[in-house]
This record gives C-alpha cells, structure tokens and sequence, in this order.
C-alpha cells in the first residue's frame, strides 16, 4: 500500500473513527445524561397512555374485578347520547374555535401594523393569554349572567334594544279595589262605555314609586269637555293606614305619565291617546259611547336580553370566550409572520395598481400561508382538549348541551365512576390529536428543508 501511494496511486482510506453524538461526546455518556429526562417521560406520558390503553378494554367496576369487555367501551362512544352531544360539540369547536380565532389575529396583525399605538393594542389584545382558563371562565360567567344589572353582554344588549324600543314602564301595574277596569287579553278594559262629557277615573295600583316613570307628576282629576272624553288614570295608592280615598287621585298619588288609552267600538279602535304627566287625558267625539282600553303593551314585561348560558346558545358563548383568550396569540404569531415579510412584493403590488384588499387577498394571505397553518393547527390541538371553560362557564341546566369529550371524560370517571369509558374516551381524544400534530410535524420538516 505504502509503494501504491509513492507510485502516485490513491491514497489508503483512513481507518473508521467511532462514531461521536452532535455535541461530541458518545452515545452512551449521551443516553446517560438523557436517561432522567426518559425516566420522566415514561412515567408521565408512556405510562399513563398505555394505562389508558389497556384499561379501556375493562369494565366499569373499579379495582381487581373489572372484567374484559373488548370493545363494547368504544362502542359507548357513538351510542350513549351524552358522549354523542360531546363528540358533536368537539367538531363544532374545533370548526369555528380556530378558524375565528385566526381570522381575528390575521385582522389585528395587518390593521395593528398602520398605527402608532401598535404595541400598546397588542399588549391589550394579547394579555387575556396571561390569565388562567379558570379565571377565564369566572370572568365570562358573569360577562354572561342574565341579569343585566350584573351581566355586561346583556347590559350592552338591553341598552341597545331600549335605544329603538322602550320598555313598558307599568309592567305590574294593575286594578285596585273598586275599579272600572277588568282584564281584556293581556290589557285592561272599562266594564261600561264611556260618555262625552262625563269624566272618567281608571285608578290603577302595583306599580313601585322608584318605577314610576321620571315625569309623572301629581294626579289630578280631570274636569269634563263639551263633545269629549276627558278622564285620569293614575296610582291610586297612598302609604299609610286608613290614608287617601279610593277612586279619587290624592296629593301624594302620580299620574300614569304616557299610558296608552284606546277607544273601542265593536271591536275596532276609534281613538287613542296618550296620558299626560298628570295621568290626564282627552279623546275626541269619536270615542262617545266606546269602551276605553289600557293595551297590553302598557304591561309588557321589561327586555331582559338574552339567554346567552341557555341551551341553544351556551356552546357559541363559551366559544366567544376562549376567542377572547386566544386571538392575541394567533395575532403575536401572525405580526412575527408579517415582521419578516418581503415589504418589496407589497409595494410591487401596489405599483402594479392592486387596492389594498388585493394585495391583503393576493400577496399578505398566500405569503403567511405557513404561520397561519401553525396557528391553525395549534390551536385544533388545544381546543380539542378544552375543559375548563366549559366546566365553569356553562351553568348546570345546560351544562348538558354545552359537553365536549374533555368533560365528558370527567364526568363518566368521576362523577359516574366509569373508568373503562373514562378511559376509551381518553384514547379516542388522543386518536383525534395524532393526526394534527403528525401533520404539524411534517410541515415543520418541510419548511426546515427549505
């Protein structure tokens, strides 16, 4: 070999060296330092999910008499309604939840890069991330609450309709002792006709004087008019024993300030007007020998928003709320995104004559195709094993409609002491999430290579 190589041959292949790990040292000083972290691993993760695995082929009696029952675990999966409600509710929330979530980080990335107060609307936007799934779902429990002197989405939705439609200010309100009125489909009507010139007293009671209306003012008797009808109807109540007269108005007594009246003959209405701030009141000749008619829209109940915890709604208000938590995180990954951007194929567009939603459609989408994928499957993982807002937030009534798999699973190994269901829905959870991050995985790799 050596006369090879004085000849001018190739030279001898040097010897094979032992195989060394990135950071230089051996495989098995390597395996040594990585062997704790395994440990852990196994413990942790491995165990448990074979634990899982193997315990969802038993029974439901706990301990050392559960039985072998194969299948029938998974087959309760997609015949007990419960789980089914679940399992729907999952796809629903893993449709919507991140799609949503990502539209709006996409929006608050692009719209956020046009301001000055850039970081201080990130900051905003991304610091519900910081609070806890618990404290979250507290939060929105009362955001959502019915009552809306206590819930802000109803107080906001309260306020709105009463801007376009206001509210009845007489919703209890209704005939005391003596009174002329008798009830007429959800209103009040006057037992006999009324007759021009001959004045007219409906007194009412049962209204609240904080629920009076703000211009009420002291009733008065109404005096008689030639070829009209002329009355009053007011709170005919006085605080106190044996104080005020029935079917007269008193100092202390408000007139119904805006009541409806409507005149009704043969059924048909041939006049109506309005109470004053007194509780007085003038109809036209038209309305002589009619019945007067208190409408019951002068006794609806007040607007009370709307049922956002009941059964047809709770699954898109918990949804709304982890939207809340987690568009600021889809929005700091898309302005990362954005950050690294080419800015001259932008302009290029512009120049090109693209308006802004082109170029938005065309250019800024196509190019975070990559983020927005990792946003996107991110948070299809994360939504899948959702269980905390939707064991708060949702109250018990329609605790049922809102269920998802995660709490589904709480539910069968705790509060029903199934574990092998328990156990075959955790492995079906984990089924659903291998195919997400396996593709995750891949893409990683793919835009590594590149």
């Amino acid at each position: 070999m050596a006369s090879a190589t004085a000849a001018g041959g190739p030279p001898a292949p040097a010897a094979p060296r032992s195989r060394k790990s990135v950071t230089g040292t051996r495989r098995a000083v390597a395996v040594l330092f990585l062997l704790p972290a395994l440990v852990l691993l196994g413990a942790l993760v491995v165990y448990p999910i074979g634990y899982s695995l193997v315990r969802s082929f038993y029974d439901s009696s706990g301990g050392g008499s559960a039985r072998f029952t194969g299948f029938d675990n998974y087959r309760a999966l997609f015949t007990d309604d419960g789980i089914r409600t679940a399992l729907k509710n999952n796809i629903i929330w893993v449709v919507f939840a991140p799609a949503v979530s990502t539209a709006l980080g996409l929006v608050f990335a692009v719209l956020t890069e046009r301001v000055r107060w850039a970081t201080a609307f990130k900051l905003v936007v991304f610091m519900p991330m910081a609070i806890s799934m618990l404290a979250a779902g507290i939060i929105f429990r009362l955001v959502y609450d019915q009552d809306p002197d206590k819930g802000v989405a109803n107080a906001v939705w309260v306020g709105v309709h009463d801007t376009f439609a206001q509210s009845s200010a007489f919703p209890k309100a209704h005939p005391g002792r003596e009174s002329p009125l008798r009830p007429d489909d959800g209103g009040f009507v006057t037992s006999a006709a009324v007759r021009a010139g001959t004045p007219v007293t409906l007194p009412m009671v049962g209204v609240a004087p904080d629920r009076m209306p703000g211009d009420a003012r002291r009733a008065v008797a109404a005096g008689p008019e030639p070829g009209k009808v002329t009355g009053t109807t007011w709170q005919d109540f006085t605080r106190g024993k044996g104080v005020g007269r029935l079917g007269a108005p008193d100092p202390s007594e408000l007139g119904y300030a805006g009541m409806k009246i409507e005149a009704v003959k043969d059924g048909k209405v041939v006049a109506a007007t309005k109470a004053a701030a007194d509780g007085t009141f003038t109809l036209p000749a038209a309305a002589d020998g009619a019945l007067l008619r208190l409408p019951a829209d002068n006794f609806e109940e007040p607007y009370n928003g709307v049922d956002w915890l009941g059964p047809s709604l709770v699954t898109p208000a918990v949804i709304g709320s982890y939207v809340w938590m987690w568009a600021g995180f889809a929005m700091v990954l898309i302005a990362a995104g954005l950050a690294g951007m080419p800015r001259e194929l932008l302009e290029a567009a512009r120049v090109d004559g693209a308006n802004e939603w082109q170029v938005f459609r065309r250019v800024t989408v196509p190019l975070l195709a990559p983020v927005l994928g990792v946003v996107v499957v991110t948070l299809m993982i994360n939504v899948l094993k959702v269980f905390d807002l939707v064991f708060i937030i949702a109250p018990g009534s329609s605790q049922d409609d809102a269920n998802v798999l995660a709490l589904e699973l709480y539910r069968k190994g705790f509060a029903e002491d199934r574990p092998g269901v328990a156990s075959a829905i955790a492995v079906f959870l984990l089924l659903l999430v291998i195919p997400v991050m396996w593709f995750n995985i891949r893409r990683l790799r793919r835009e590594g290579r590149r």
